[in-house]
């Protein structure tokens, strides 16, 4: 198996998961239908999933790419509405909060805010997920993973397994 994520998250997903065939995940805060990504493995294997990712350029090579997926160009938190995100330079830094931009833009990356819609876990699982086993969720927003938790009803849209970011 190739790896194609950052930290093997996709081998250890595999390992728990390969009995699934044609199996269903949301990765929030997806970046890269290639580098570093969690989900390619499962998607190459017949898997399908919801994909968010707010960058546009991003946004656009998974509407390439990734044609069986949902592909959602929004930021997720546990709030409704339109805010400032921060886009790095280096793309995979870029977030909704202005403090980790700050201390990215301190050791060298350019930021430039932009506006992005944002909606919940619940809004996006109710929309897309009714009746349907979500297997893996991954959650990588940069310092907002608590919001991203926050936003869900974990009694109606509970996924079998959660991985989530946690750097501090």
């Amino acid at each position: 198996m190739i790896s194609y994520a950052q930290n093997f998250e996709d081998v250890m997903l595999w390992r728990a998961l390969k009995h699934i065939s044609n199996g269903f995940y949301i990765d929030v805060g997806a970046w890269s239908p290639d580098l570093d990504s969690v989900t390619r493995v499962f998607y190459e294997n017949g898997w399908c999933g919801i994909n968010v990712e707010p960058n546009p350029e991003f946004h656009l090579q998974y509407l390439d790419k990734r044609i069986r997926d949902i592909n959602l160009k929004v930021a997720i938190s546990n709030e409704v509405g339109i805010t400032d995100i921060f886009f790095s330079t280096n793309p995979g830094l870029s977030s909704l909060d202005r403090r980790i931009a700050e201390g990215h833009k301190s050791i060298g990356w350019d930021v430039v805010p932009s506006k992005v819609e944002i909606t919940t876990l619940l809004n996006i699982c109710s929309k897309f997920c009714q009746n349907k086993d979500i297997h893996f969720l991954k959650v990588d927003v940069e310092g907002l993973e608590k919001n991203v938790l926050l936003g869900n009803n974990w009694v109606k849209f509970r996924p079998w397994i959660i991985v989530v970011e946690a750097t501090l």
